[in-house]
């Protein structure tokens, strides 16, 4: 177990006060057998009112309703967690399910729904193939499968920081190459639907202990992460992270599941202003281990 400190900062900044419609927060994760959140702090400049639900996926969303128009807004989360590692690659596949292709059962079938299908064009089975070609043989290794299109994703792509909003669909990545760690899920998620595998989005935040020595180690560590679940009977939901071609890393902090990024934004909001009003926004996240302190 490791006792982690998520400190999320995001401030936009206007040329005058402005008024601010209500804003959609996602940036508390739910206590589970391998992330207890001991202490979570919210912190609004201006004021607001917080109301507390959870969404259709069960996640846990803050709406806020600002008091006063201002031109400044600042929103700070400090999250104090226990994470717990899971063992990495120690778990057992049910035996139906060790080689692909297999058929999940009724029940799972039936609760997967949507996160079944494919939900981004494909007029021409460009992505499809790509995904198809990982399939070395029939039948194949189940997890072999999917840790290869996880590291080819690793290995092929460019990664880069995209200050854009939205995520880029996953035949633009294909082609461009590149992406960020958004739209490096997204691909694996489409590709792994592609194939008949049961795929949702995660979005959260990634632990690298080089960080706390201000030396990052891993893609995507210290800021707002994201990569997919693939739900496989035996292990439940597995998490793949592309960007880094990792699987099931204990240094993964999941905030919150959705069927598709555009359901997972951490700040979501709007504003009534003047034209040219808006000024930019600035997001600073660190995530730091609290030291372990020895008896004498």
């Amino acid at each position: 177990m490791q006792t982690l400190t998520v400190r999320h900062v995001t401030q936009y900044n206007y040329a005058n006060p402005v008024v601010f419609h209500p804003h959609k927060l996602m940036l508390r994760p739910r206590d589970s057998h391998d992330l207890r959140l001991v202490d979570a702090e919210l912190t609004l400049s201006p004021a607001g009112s917080v109301r507390w639900l959870h969404d259709v996926f069960g996640n846990s969303v803050a709406i806020v309703d600002f008091a006063e128009p201002s031109n400044e807004l600042r929103i700070e989360s400090v999250l104090t967690i226990e994470r717990y590692g899971t063992g990495g690659l120690n778990f057992e596949l049910d035996e139906s399910a060790r080689t692909y292709p297999f058929v999940y059962s009724t029940d799972d079938r039936a609760d997967l729904g949507r996160m079944l299908e494919c939900h981004y064009p494909d007029p021409a089975g460009e992505l499809a193939a790509w995904a198809q070609s990982f399939v070395a043989s029939r039948p194949t290794d189940t997890m072999a499968l999917l840790m290869d299109i996880n590291n080819g994703i690793r290995n092929s792509f460019a990664y880069q920081v995209r200050n854009e909003q939205g995520t880029q669909p996953p035949l633009e990545t294909l082609r461009l190459g590149s992406g960020s760690c958004r739209d490096f899920a997204l691909l694996l998620i489409e590709a792994a639907r592609s194939l008949g595998f049961g795929a949702r989005f995660v979005t959260g935040y990634l632990y690298d202990p080089a960080l706390d020595g201000d030396d990052v180690g891993i893609v995507g560590a210290g800021a707002t992460h994201a990569w997919a679940d693939i739900y496989l009977p035996g292990a439940g939901w597995v998490e793949f992270d592309p960007t880094n071609g990792i699987v099931n890393c204990d240094s993964l902090i999941r905030i919150a599941v959705t069927r598709d990024p555009s359901q997972a934004v951490p700040v979501g909001g709007g504003f009534t202003g003047m034209v040219g009003d808006y000024l930019g926004m600035t997001v600073d996240v660190s995530v730091r281990s609290h030291p372990v302190l020895m008896a004498a």
